[in-house]
């Protein structure tokens, strides 16, 4: 996948307890329509999760995770078999199960490793890309208290570290994903919007997740239902500050948004005139 142009991953769920309830699909039916819908609107990955990774979550056991993912990977396969997919699980058991059994291509894993010490040397067994985010605590914790000595010097670190530990085992394709919501302060979200070109540093594609998040709800006094705009204002600004792909639950408004700043971006490269009166 050429990640020269971004692209767009959208949000398969099936778990009955997404904050997002839009984003729910409990049924074959519903599941097979809300696939159909993210492929024909241009998503490029689907991203599916049978663990609900939102603040305070219950916990789900491995069991009941891989029987909802194969509930849905069962449907993709059906309905698009030529589909990207990408599993979201930090169980490298789970990650193993899909990409053995139903040939997912990426793992999306928000612990960065920390909450499996096998997923690490899965990974790098299986060959397949990996997506590393940051996350303080745990679904049950991260925003209880979270609190950094100097935000960024940790993230960075933090990335540092990783990176050199699945190079190490051999793991190839990495993609950052800086944890927005996940452990952090609405100001931290912020900070970390603000300072997202400066991940270049690591030379490795970048992936955002603000799709309706609480750093636009309470920012604006709204609910998820009513965040589609300032979710598709931060994507925008991401995508400016180098952005490579986008986990969004609104697939077209997503596309549309890379359309846009891709022309903008095309024309910056050409001769600039000045004109003097």
């Amino acid at each position: 996948m050429d990640l020269s142009r971004p692209q767009v991953m959208g949000i398969i769920n099936v778990t009955p307890d997404s904050f997002y309830a839009g984003s729910r699909t409990q049924t074959e039916m519903a599941l097979a329509r809300r696939v159909e819908q993210v492929v024909a609107e241009g998503a490029s990955i689907l991203d599916i999760g049978g663990y609900s990774s939102r603040p305070g979550a219950a916990d789900v056991s491995p069991e009941e995770e891989m029987a909802r993912l194969r509930r849905g990977l069962e449907v993709i396969r059906r309905v698009h078999p030529e589909a990207v997919v990408s599993v979201d699980t930090f169980r490298a058991s789970v990650a193993r199960q899909c990409v053995e059994e139903y040939g997912v291509a990426l793992i999306n894993d928000i612990s960065g490793g920390e909450m499996d010490a096998e997923m690490f040397p899965t990974v790098a067994a299986l060959g397949v890309p990996y997506i590393l985010m940051h996350m303080q605590g745990t679904p049950q914790t991260m925003q209880q208290a979270p609190h950094y000595d100097h935000l960024l010097r940790d993230v960075f670190l933090y990335f540092a570290r990783k990176v050199q530990q699945l190079r190490d085992l051999g793991a190839k394709d990495i993609i950052l994903d800086p944890g927005f919501g996940f452990g952090k302060t609405m100001e931290d979200n912020y900070a970390l919007l603000a300072h997202l070109d400066e991940f270049g540093i690591f030379g490795l594609p970048l992936l955002v997740g603000v799709s309706r998040k609480s750093m636009i709800t309470r920012l604006l006094g709204i609910t998820p239902d009513d965040a589609l705009n300032g979710t598709t204002v931060i994507n925008t600004l991401c995508l400016t500050k180098g952005a490579h792909i986008l986990r969004v639950h609104d697939v077209r408004q997503a596309v549309e948004a890379v359309r846009l700043v891709q022309a903008m971006q095309a024309q910056s490269s050409r001769e600039s005139y000045i004109i003097n009166p």
